[in-house]
């Protein structure tokens, strides 16, 4: 194990990897980065399933056998990405079991198109937690305005959820209120609330992203000054809200029967400014109770050469909030920018999607 991810797990930081294929389930990749980088977790998304199909010739084999069957399109889809996640499953199995269920997940979304739709979200979670059939699956649900009740639903079912697609503080307390909602209601469901865990996943350079490109518009000293500061900040006060929301007696009620805290996770790691840092998302976001889900190239920039000097989250709260503020100040909409990029990530994700349909249609013409 490195110096680096050795020390940000003792930290109290939990490294999930963001990206699964059955070529790193069946070459062993994955178990070496839990032997080598600390790696406790994964997290998949259409994004990451529409690359891995499109370039492996791991699946040729379950194409084959679908298409001889007669397998519906979306129905073989299913079935891919659950066989895979499954046994990604098996593979953390030690680290959920040692972990008491903390860590050793793996993560798999909704059809992002059921979104804005909240019944069918629902009932598709519980689906992909019966197809998985694993206790150590997490089901992802947008945390768009109409994914909030089935994220409630869900975790009250006893199932496992990230919440993913977090950008606004406001939304975030939304998030943590569905959250408990749900723990409240699996409680009076007679549910063991020991056995469900969540995450809450807080996405981190797509912000800095939106509102450098703003601030160089803009083009003033006093905006160029202020760009790449955004996400960091954006991230440190949604800790500030963790914090306090898991410290109030609607809380201190669910732990007492046996809850656990939803986990601040931060997603989007990977910078997309080359002039950055390519680890200033791990090393600047260092404290307990938290998970970094990390894309290959930040997760190997980070081993190689991260540094790890303690918390660098609690004690920035006053600097965070100014920094926003000076955003705002200088004509960056922080309502505006959080909007933008709940919309824009929804569409990402169903043209991902649609593109791991096609993938798999014309795999499946072709077999």
């Amino acid at each position: 194990m490195t110096t680096s991810t050795q020390k940000i797990s003792d930290a109290g930081v939990s490294l999930w990897f963001d990206d699964l294929s059955r070529e790193r389930l069946t070459t062993g990749n994955l178990q070496e980065l839990i032997k080598d980088k600390n790696v406790v977790g994964v997290t998949t998304n259409p994004t990451i399933f529409a690359g891995a199909l499109s370039n492996g010739e791991a699946y040729a084999e379950q194409v084959k056998e679908l298409a001889a069957a007669g397998t519906d399109l979306e129905d073989a889809v299913f079935e891919i990405m659950t066989d895979d996640v499954r046994e990604a499953c098996d593979v953390f199995a030690p680290i959920f079991n040692s972990t008491q269920g903390r860590d050793g997940r793996v993560s798999i979304e909704v059809d992002p198109r059921l979104a804005r739709k909240s019944e069918d979200t629902a009932t598709m979670a519980k689906k992909l937690a019966a197809q998985v059939d694993r206790e150590n699956v997490m089901i992802k649900i947008p945390a768009t305005e109409e994914g909030l009740q089935p994220i409630a639903d869900t975790l009250a079912e006893g199932i496992s959820v990230n919440v993913t697609l977090i950008f606004s503080l406001e939304r975030y307390r939304a998030v943590i209120n569905a959250f408990m909602r749900g723990l409240e209601q699996a409680l009076e469901n007679g549910k063991d609330l020991s056995k469900i865990h969540s995450v809450a996943s807080f996405f981190i350079s797509r912000v800095d992203s939106e509102v450098d490109a703003q601030l160089e518009k803009i083009g003033t000293e006093e905006a160029k000054a202020l760009k790449s500061k955004a996400g960091l900040a954006n991230a440190r006060l949604a800790y500030q809200v963790f914090e306090e929301e898991f410290s109030s007696e609607r809380w201190e009620r669910l732990a007492a029967a046996g809850a656990n805290v939803q986990r601040p996770l931060w997603a989007s790691t990977g910078t997309k400014d080359p002039s950055l840092p390519a680890d200033l998302y791990v090393s600047g976001l260092v404290a307990e109770n938290t998970v970094n889900t990390v894309p290959e190239k930040t997760l190997n920039a980070f081993a190689e050469s991260g540094e790890v000097t303690g918390d660098t989250v609690t004690g920035t709260y006053d600097e965070s909030e100014k920094i926003l503020n000076d955003i705002e100040a200088v004509g960056v909409s922080y309502n505006q920018v959080v909007k933008k990029l709940e919309d824009e990530g929804l569409e990402k994700f169903e043209a991902s999607w649609d593109e791991l349909l096609e993938t798999v249609r014309s795999a499946l013409a072709s077999a």
